[in-house]
């Protein structure tokens, strides 16, 4: 989808076991550096006010574990029975994706606008046991809806080109496994990056900008999900 995915199915092809988990580590890693990931996991950590890489480890995991648990289920029964999501699923699956990622950006800014939105560490967690996306259940719900959208059901589809079934499914395993370890990297380093003493000064300036960035995003890739505009190559 966003480019590299060519190259990537060439070393699928005739693949042996190392080669096909060395296949299913890159695509994990590239599937939890999507725009529509980072985008996504970025407005979710600037929205809240824990200690960064506690708290944005913690939402990565749950969200990596949501992620990989739709891909698997999406995915099984493409490697073992070639049933393929039809291109209308997919296309609903990726509008789910693209309302997911306003959804995240009109809350940062609704947030931000009612002076809710802090990223400095001090404040105490209690303060966030009514923010339902922030709690790992809620990361959890946004991690399946984003396990069919984005380079997923690319990298499913390039798994499924290994001859030998029972290695597919042993890669698609390591590539869920792969999604939710990235997951958890990504989303604790934007959280440090955003807690920063730099960053978190200068909150009133940057969580706007992320929010807007969001929200046009969202807006593009809805467009894009619907055949209006193209996705990069």
């Amino acid at each position: 989808m966003f480019g590299g995915d060519d190259a990537t199915a060439g070393l699928s092809n005739g693949a042996s076991i190392g080669v096909a988990i060395l296949v299913a580590v890159l695509l994990g890693f590239r599937h939890a550096t999507d725009p529509d990931h980072i985008v996504a996991v970025t407005t979710l950590v600037a929205s809240g006010q824990e200690r960064a890489s506690r708290a944005s480890a913690r939402l990565g995991a749950f969200w990596g574990l949501g992620d990989a648990l739709t891909l698997v289920l999406f995915g099984l029964p493409i490697l073992l029975f070639q049933q393929v999501l039809s291109g209308r699923a997919q296309q609903g699956a990726e509008t789910a994706v693209a309302a997911l990622i306003v959804f995240l950006a009109l809350r940062l800014l609704v947030r931000w606008r009612h002076g809710s939105c802090n990223l400095h560490p001090h404040v105490h967690e209690k303060e966030h046991h009514h923010h339902s996306v922030r709690t790992p259940a809620g990361a959890f719900g946004i991690g399946l809806v984003h396990g069919v959208g984005g380079s997923a059901g690319v990298g499913v589809l390039i798994l499924a080109a290994i001859p030998s079934t029972a290695v597919a499914c042993l890669a698609l395993v390591v590539l869920a496994f792969s999604i939710a370890v990235s997951m958890i990297l990504v989303t604790t380093g934007f959280g440090i990056t955003l807690s920063s003493t730099r960053v978190a000064g200068a909150c009133n300036g940057v969580v706007p900008l992320l929010g807007v960035t969001s929200l046009a995003f969202g807006s593009w890739y809805a467009l894009a999900a619907w055949g209006l505009v193209v996705y990069p190559l």
